[in-house]
Order: C-alpha cells, then structure tokens, then sequence
C-alpha cells in the first residue's frame, strides 16, 4: 500500500509540475506575443505621427508659396494702384475729388478683405478649423486661379464626420494626386467626387489626361507616397490609367476602424 501511495504521489507530483512548467511556458508565449504587438502598434503609431509632421510642414510650404504669389500678383498690384491713385490727387486737391476718394476706400476695403482670407491658410491645422470637404474647396478655387484646366468638385455633403489627423492625411492624399494631374497628365478637365455614409467615405479623382502605364509605377513618382500614406489610416488606395484616356484615383477610407 505504501509504494502504491508513493507511485500516486509520484505521479501526481510529475503532472502537477508538468501543468505548471506548461502553464508558465503558455503564459511566456503571451507575454511574448503581448509585448510584439505593443511595440508593432508603437512603431505604428511613431510612423503616423511622422507622417502626419511631414503632411503639416509640407502643407505650410504649399500655403507659404501661395501667399507669396497671392501678395506679388493681387496685392502688390492693387497696392500699386493705391499709390499711383495717391500721386494724382496729390497734384490736384478740389473738391471734384469726393468720387476719386471713394473708389481708393473700394480698393483699400478689397485689400484689407484679401488679408483677411489670406491670413485663414496661416492656420496650422487647417483640417481642424476649415474641415475636409472646405479644405478641398479652398483648394480646387487655388488651382482655378491658374486656369490650367477646368476643374469640378462634386459632393453631397458639407460637413464629414472624420478625425481632423484622418482628414488632413485624405487632404495631403487629394493635394498631391491633383499636383501630380498638372505636372503631368496635360489634363483639360478634373473631377472629384466625394460620396459618404455612416461606414466609409469614398473620394474619386478623374482627369481625362495623357494617361500612363500603371505597371510601371516607381517609388520617386509619388504615387507609392500616396498609396502609403493611405495605409497609415487604413485606407485603400487605387489608380486606373488607359494611355491617352486619363486617369481615376479611388480612395476609400473605413470610418469605423480604429
């Protein structure tokens, strides 16, 4: 009987160690795969916010650059008109000149009104105060000033429930795809059109350029660029081309992942 106890105690003894070495080798294996994911979904997060920095910076070089046009072109024209307008009545105060005096308080009110539109691209996040879908109006009325081509943006909404670090990667996505359609497509027409509901947010772009060759898509063309910084928001990404038939850029944005 005791070496029938002893076997039991044994045995019992074995399985129990067994249970407990399997117990804290599974417990490591979480541990393990626990610790892999956080730091994964950290180097994510890291990248996003870089990406995100990088939209930022090059979005204020974009407005920089306009401004600085906008002042040469507008401004310092209409402020020229001022001066020389000034230099006339100098030479010839009367009464007659009520009339002349109204027209430069005009000019001088559309001159404080153009600053003050002006001084709106200066915000930093311009997603955050403007939103996505004025954003992208403010852009396309940017590049209807250059007259290159015409240029249509088509939606039903005025307002998209979407986070303003989303919303200012979508706008980074559309800005460039729309740079890339005046560098190179020699596009007469563009038009974008944004459709949304409760669960995704769909923008498309379609020119009616020179079209190229999707196969041979490489890093430096932007594109790739594009098609990344869709990945960082879980968006998908796409773009169909016919050689002299144009171009459609399809985003779909998931608005209810995380």
């Amino acid at each position: 009987m005791n070496e029938e106890q002893n076997s039991f105690i044994i045995v019992f003894t074995i399985t129990l160690l067994i249970i407990v070495v399997t117990m804290i080798f599974v417990y490591l294996i979480f541990i393990r795969k626990k610790t892999k994911l956080l730091i994964e979904q950290k180097e994510k997060d890291l990248h996003f916010e870089k990406e995100l920095a990088t939209s930022q910076v090059e979005m204020k070089e974009q407005t920089l650059n306009y401004i600085g046009q906008e002042l040469h072109d507008d401004l310092g024209q209409k402020l020229s008109v001022v001066r020389l307008r000034q230099n006339q009545l100098l030479n010839k105060l009367s009464n007659g000149e009520k009339e002349e005096l109204n027209e430069l308080n005009e000019l001088l009110g559309e001159c404080i009104q153009d600053v003050r539109n002006l001084s709106k691209t200066l915000i930093t996040e311009q997603i955050i105060h403007f939103g996505l879908i004025e954003s992208i109006e403010r852009e396309i009325n940017r590049i209807k000033k250059l007259r290159l081509l015409t240029i249509e943006f088509v939606t039903q909404k005025h307002d998209i429930d979407i986070t303003p670090k989303h919303g200012l990667i979508l706008f980074r996505i559309i800005q460039e795809s729309i740079n890339n359609i005046l560098k190179h497509s020699r596009a007469k027409n563009l038009v974008i059109t944004l459709e949304d509901d409760h669960n995704n947010l769909q923008i498309t772009i379609i020119d009616n350029g020179k079209g190229f060759n999707t196969d041979s898509m490489n890093d430096g063309s932007g594109l790739k660029n594009m098609e990344l910084r869709a990945k960082l928001i879980h968006a998908e990404f796409s773009i169909q081309s016919k050689l002299e038939e144009g171009t459609k850029t399809t985003i779909t944005y998931y608005k209810n992942l995380p």
